[in-house]
């Protein structure tokens, strides 16, 4: 059987709950700066509750799968994720800025669990051939929770009169998570466990990873990547609240942050068509420059196309993680799950680059702070160029090698 379906559509499941919680932190930040008052850099601290959690924990996730397999570390993520949710509830009624980020950290702490575990299980649900397939598959999941969210989220947050009630989308995801946690245990999910490797330290592999330049580049990338993807969605909905640019309101501005997300999902799959013919690294190449085209539209211009140039941007980062990880591990061999590992810890650059965004818009403005992901997606594009004179310099010598031996 090509694909296990059944298993597969509860894996895809729980990409829905990550994707809402990922897409929960763009709308929390502008909320929690209104009601606490805060400045932006203060407002950052959302990102970097939630990605500080990848410099911490995917060597010791990594280990708790590998001794309880995917099943249970799945349904433990789940719960993990509730009990963060859960804790809005009291951030919300003591008013504790805190307590929320704390809150943030452990609901990062579980969706952290989720990637590592759930990503190789749904590779694991069917024949080999097909597994570039499914983990395509649970991803979709995953922007389609990204894509509903900031709609329902914002209408419940801003919902009751002058209130921001903060807490009550995640008790609603919260009490999805955890319902969703006892049927994946009690489900007939397979009780799959991966290999257990030894000397899975985070000095080991990064100093096995100089021998692999585009895994050791590519980790290096990912953490800018991150930064930009951080820093483009958590300052969208500020960015055009600002009277100065486009003046929205809290819930016009959500729905454009939902056509970015919707545009990002739609361009995954052109994405998926257009690598049949294209390679990667020239792929990445040439979103990367659209996007840089965007940025500078959107950090020095202002008219009433701006709000569009932002979801354009949703549309041209769609392939950037797959295309970037995919080209990290390529031709790892048997050093592929510490490489990617590697890449999973790079994540942690959503936590560096939107303080210093925030820097920019309390200094200079909102506009000119997406300057930021405009250099980090500079540095992709020369990866991308990187991997592609790579993948041209191989091809060359294949087909050297081939006349060599006709």
């Amino acid at each position: 059987m090509k694909h296990q379906w059944k298993p597969l559509l509860l894996v895809s499941c729980v990409f829905l709950f990550t994707g809402s919680l990922i897409c929960m932190n763009d709308i929390l930040l502008p909320s929690l700066k209104d009601l606490f008052h805060l400045s932006y850099v203060q407002a950052t601290f959302i990102q970097q509750s939630f990605f500080v959690v990848y410099l911490i924990f995917p060597i010791p996730i990594a280990y708790y799968i590998s001794r309880f397999g995917y099943k249970i570390s799945v349904a433990t993520a789940l719960s993990v994720c509730g009990c963060g949710c859960m804790l809005f509830v009291p951030a919300y009624y003591a008013l504790s800025y805190v307590l929320a980020l704390v809150a943030i950290f452990i609901v990062s702490t579980g969706v952290a669990m989720i990637n590592v575990a759930a990503n190789p299980l749904a590779a694991l649900l069917g024949d080999p051939s097909g597994s570039h397939v499914r983990v395509n598959i649970v991803q979709l999941f995953s922007r389609i929770g990204y894509s509903f969210t900031p709609v329902i989220g914002t209408s419940l947050i801003y919902g009751s009169g002058n209130s921001i009630s903060f807490h009550l989308p995640y008790l609603v995801i919260g009490i999805g998570t955890f319902l969703f946690g006892i049927l994946i245990l009690f489900s007939a999910l397979p009780a799959l466990k991966p290999e257990v490797l030894k000397d899975f330290s985070l000095f080991s592999i990064i100093k096995e990873s100089r021998n692999y330049p585009q895994l050791f580049w590519g980790a290096i990338i990912m953490f800018f990547y991150m930064g930009a993807e951080a820093g483009t969605a958590g300052f969208f909905i500020n960015y055009l609240r600002d009277n100065s640019i486009a003046g929205f309101s809290a819930e016009k501005a959500a729905t454009f942050l939902t056509y970015y997300y919707i545009a990002s999902t739609i361009f995954c799959v052109v994405g998926i068509y257009l690598l049949q013919s294209v390679s990667p690294g020239k792929l990445v190449a040439v979103f990367g420059t659209c996007m840089v085209i965007l940025y500078l539209l959107i950090a020095f211009t202002n008219s009433s196309l701006n709000p569009y140039y932002l979801v354009g941007l949703g549309a041209f980062i769609s392939v950037m993680f797959p295309c970037i990880f995919s080209l990290g591990i390529e031709g790892a061999g048997a050093f592929t799950e510490k490489g990617s590992a590697l890449i999973n810890i790079a994540v942690v650059g959503g936590a560096v680059f939107p303080p210093l965004q925030g820097m920019i818009a309390d200094s200079r403005g909102v506009q000119l702070c997406y300057l930021i992901p405009c250099f980090c997606v500079v540095l992709i594009i020369i990866y991308g160029l990187f991997c592609a004179k790579r993948a041209g310099a191989e091809k060359k010598l294949s087909v050297v090698t081939h006349v060599e031996r006709v």
